[in-house]
Order: structure tokens, then C-alpha cells, then sequence
């Protein structure tokens, strides 16, 4: 489906776990929706499914909560599902609502799909640390490596070393291991245990982790902490990593450094959010347990922008459970918007089966404050998994003055010192003064590294657009904002 002119009660941005279970609350409740993903299958990051030639072949392999996706899926009955359509800009429509300005399938075909309401689920992305060697060909997110195999079966090595720091290496090396890669170690930058004693009050999530302890055993994979690759090497390509002891700080030790051979390198440092639109409409940004930037939402998951809401990764990294749930909350708040009644309280004489409103009042609150606690439970744990793989700043005495710091304008670190030598005291300083993130990506892998080598946390993005597009297609739009307000 194409990308026309049409106005819809509500538009997603976005067909993770978050954006599915609000469109579907709200198509079930007999709203008009779309749903608007730059993928070329609904899922998202998490859910990555397998293209139609591979349905036929087992396919929720590799994938945890398969049925719930499924659900989710299924659930989208009513709904305009728009595939391959990126999402570069929104903002207020001419006649009330909004705008969604997207480019569609492969001929990047330019369009606006307008709403009454938005909701933001854009989810996040791997959060990038620069080293000596990280532009390797064969040096890859641990994201990037997941997401191959999960969505197209491809293994992205051989031999694979697996490094970083958080919870999600387990699942990437054992999926990879399980593959039949072979995977020379998992590296964690800090403790091996660090969850632990909350993981605990959580019995599900420790008998994850203690299933994916099981798989590295069995496929003989050494599970090692304080421990980080600082170099990567190869002529041309990757041969081999550096991995070094590392202190609290991630300091290396002196003597404590040991060579891995390898042809992939799957790093990962947690995840960062996706926020472009959310800065480009207006909404208040906060900081996470960890200090990095999410939207701040009240607990119907309405930002302060009238009409625009946000849920899952953008809100602050949560994981799947949390993203699904805060979904589900705002697409009840959109119906509940929609309707005229206060979220949280029912939709009076209007239940919809399967919308998760109850037939009353009184059931309907009792349905909310369910909700609304199980949101703090998994809140609660989302903050407690940040606070514990922290990122420390150790990692800057990793780099040398010839460790390129932005790929896209081949910006070294020394170049980065100069300009601090130079008075540059912030993050924008450094940007004007060496050139780091005016390429291609505008920042979105070098940004954090530049703010947090300024000494500053990692504030919102400032850009404009929140994908590449042509400077026709900017000049059309302004032409046609032109026609609308003549």
C-alpha cells in the first residue's frame, strides 16, 4: 500500500512490539489506523521475521515470545499496514493533526500520511564505542549480527568473538553458536554477575539467563568479565582482536592482554533510542537510569505535545515485555482520547471485545491499575539492568590519535584532542571545529562518542530530518506547504 493523502485518527510510527500492540487496541476499537515501518515485514528489531520464502521452515526459530508475535500481528485486522516506508520527518498538518512525511519502497517514492493523533515507537539502536580498528570490515554491531541471522538465517562469521557489555551478548552468542558459528568468547567489560541479585526476584528472567548459561556451555563458549576487546586488527579485513583486562573503569591492566583470532567481531554497549521525531515535534526529552536521552511520557504514555504519544525503546530501553505493554497502555489512551472519555477509567456504554476495555467503569479501572503496576514491575527492572552495565569512561584510553572517531567524514581522534586544545568545550564545539557527525549518518553512531569525549552526557538529537532524503523531495514539501497556506 502506497503512501496517499488520507487522514487517519491515528498514525505509528513504528511495527516493534510497541507500535503493534497500540495500532491493534486501537483498530480493534474501530479507529482509523496506520502503521508506518521502514522494514519490509511488521516485527521490528525484536521480532524479526523470517522473509515468506522461509515460513515454511520452522519459523519461530531463534525467536523468544514467537506466539506473541503472531498475536500482534494477527491483531493488525482493520489496520494500514505501510511497509518500506522510512520516516524522515513530522510535524503539524496543515487542516489540524499531523504529518508524516516518508519516502516509500525501493524508488523512495514521496509521501505524507496526516492523523489526528501519533504515536512514536521508533525503538533504538546499538549504541556504538569507537576503537582502534572498529572500521574493519568484519567489525559489526552485536544488533547487526542478530539481526542477520534472525531475519535472513545468514551467520555472520566463522569465527566469532562477542564483546561489550549487557545481557544482550548472551542471546547474540548462543543464537550465533547454536548456528553453527564458532564463538571464541564472550567478553563483558563488566561483572559476568552484575544482575544477578535482581534477576533473582525475577524468576523468569533467571531462568533465561541460566538457559543461555547452559548453551554457552554446551557449544563451549567461554563466558569472560572485566574483559574488553580494545583493538581490532587485519590487513583489509578482520584476523584477530586484542582483548584486554579491564579495571572498574574499564582501564586496562598492564600485562593483562591476550589475542583472539577471528573473522567477525559482534560488539555491543546497550542501546540507544531513537528520538528524531520526538525532538522534531517538540517533546520533552529526560534522561534514563543511565543518564542517556528517552521521551518523558506520563503514565498513559501521552507526551506533552497534545496528540502525540510515545511507547517502548523511546521512552528509556526497556526490552520487549515493557515496550509491548507500553503499547498496549497508549493505544488504550488514544481510544480513550478518541472517544472522550479519561484513560484509565473505561469507555462507558462502547466496549470493544478485544481492545482490553472492560464493560464498565469499575472494571476498566481495575484493568488500568493492572496495567499501570505491571508497568512499574518492569520499569523497575528496566532501570536496575542500566544502572548495572553501565558505560564507563574508561573506554577513551582505548583509542590511539588514528582511531577514526566519525566513519562518515574519517575524523581521527587526534583531531577531536585539537579541537578541545582549542578551547572546544562541548559536543557542538568539537562538531563546527573537526567535522564529526556532518556526514552521512549526522551523527547517529559518533554522536554519543563525541558528547561523552566533550565530557558531557548524550543529550537529543538537534537534526532536522530523521532519515536521509533528497533536496527535491524537501523542496517539494515546502511547495506544497506553500499551496496550503495560499
Amino acid at each position: 500500500m502506497t503512501a496517499d493523502a488520507a487522514t487517519y485518527d491515528l498514525v505509528v510510527v513504528g511495527a516493534g512490539p510497541a507500535g503493534l500492540a497500540a495500532a491493534g487496541v486501537a483498530a480493534r476499537a474501530g479507529l482509523r489506523v496506520a502503521v508506518l515501518d521502514s522494514g519490509a515485514r511488521v516485527g521490528g528489531q525484536y521480532f524479526r521475521a523470517l522473509p515468506d520464502g522461509f515460513r515454511a521452515a520452522r519459523p519461530w526459530a531463534l525467536h523468544h515470545g514467537f506466539s506473541r508475535f503472531v498475536r500482534l500481528r494477527d491483531g493488525l485486522d482493520g489496520a494500514d499496514v505501510l511497509l518500506n516506508h522510512r520516516v524522515w520527518a513530522a510535524g503539524p498538518a496543515p487542516g489540524g493533526g499531523f504529518a508524516v512525511h516518508c519516502l516509500a519502497g525501493r524508488e523512495e517514492r514521496a509521501g505524507t500520511v496526516t492523523g489526528a493523533r501519533l504515536l512514536i515507537a521508533t525503538g533504538a539502536h546499538d549504541r556504538v564505542l569507537p576503537f582502534p580498528g572498529w572500521d574493519l570490515p568484519g567489525v559489526m554491531t552485536a544488533g547487526g549480527a542478530q539481526a542477520l541471522l534472525k531475519g535472513n538465517l545468514v551467520v555472520a562469521g566463522r569465527r566469532v568473538v562477542v564483546a561489550g557489555t549487557g545481557p544482550f551478548l548472551l542471546p547474540v552468542a548462543t543464537s550465533l553458536a547454536a548456528a553453527g558459528a564458532k564463538v571464541a568468547g564472550v567478553f563483558e567489560a563488566g561483572g559476568r554477575f552484575a544482575l544477578a541479585p535482581r534477576a533473582l526476584t525475577r524468576p523468569g528472567k533467571a531462568a533465561e539467563a541460566l538457559a543461555y548459561g547452559w548453551g554457552l556451555a554446551r557449544h563451549r563458549v567461554p563466558y569472560k568479565g572485566g574483559r574488553a576487546v580494545v583493538a581490532a586488527h587485519g590487513d583489509g579485513e578482520l584476523t584477530h582482536v586484542t582483548v584486554a583486562r579491564v579495571d572498574a573503569e574499564w582501564r586496562p591492566y598492564r600485562g593483562g592482554h591476550e589475542t583472539v583470532e577471528c573473522d567477525v567481531l559482534a560488539v555491543g554497549y546497550g542501546f540507544t533510542p531513537q528520538l528524531d521525531l520526538a525532538a522534531q515535534l517538540g517533546c520533552a526529552i529526560g534522561a534514563d537510569a543511565a543518564g542517556g536521552p528517552a521521551v518523558r511520557v506520563d503514565r498513559h504514555m501521552r507526551t506533552g505535545v497534545p496528540g502525540v504519544y510515545a511507547a517502548g525503546e523511546t521512552t528509556g530501553v526497556g526490552g520487549a515485555d515493557l515496550a509491548e505493554l507500553e503499547g498496549l497502555i497508549a493505544g488504550r489512551a488514544v481510544v480513550a482520547d478518541a472517544l472522550g472519555v479519561p484513560a484509565g477509567t473505561g469507555v462507558g456504554a462502547r466496549p470493544e471485545p478485544g481492545t482490553g476495555f472492560g464493560p464498565g467503569i469499575r472494571s476498566e479501572a481495575r484493568v488500568g491499575a493492572r496495567l499501570e503496576a505491571r508497568r512499574r514491575r518492569l520499569t523497575g527492572f528496566a532501570r536496575a539492568l542500566l544502572r548495572a552495565y553501565p558505560v564507563k569512561d574508561g573506554w577513551t584510553s582505548w583509542l590511539r590519535d588514528d582511531t577514526l572517531i566519525c566513519r562518515c567524514e574519517e575524523v581521527p581522534y587526534g583531531r577531536v584532542k585539537e579541537a578541545r586544545d582549542l578551547g572546544a568545550a562541548d559536543a557542538r564545539s568539537i562538531k563546527l571545529l573537526a567535522r564529526p557527525g556532518m556526514g552521512w549518518c549526522q551523527g547517529r553512531i559518533c554522536g554519543e562518542a563525541v558528547a561523552r569525549l566533550a565530557g558531557e552526557e548524550p543529550g537529543p538529537p538537534r537534526r532536522p530530518v530523521a532519515q536521509p532524503v533528497r533536496l527535491g523531495d524537501l523542496a517539494a514539501m515546502d511547495e506544497r506547504t506553500s499551496d496550503d497556506d495560499s
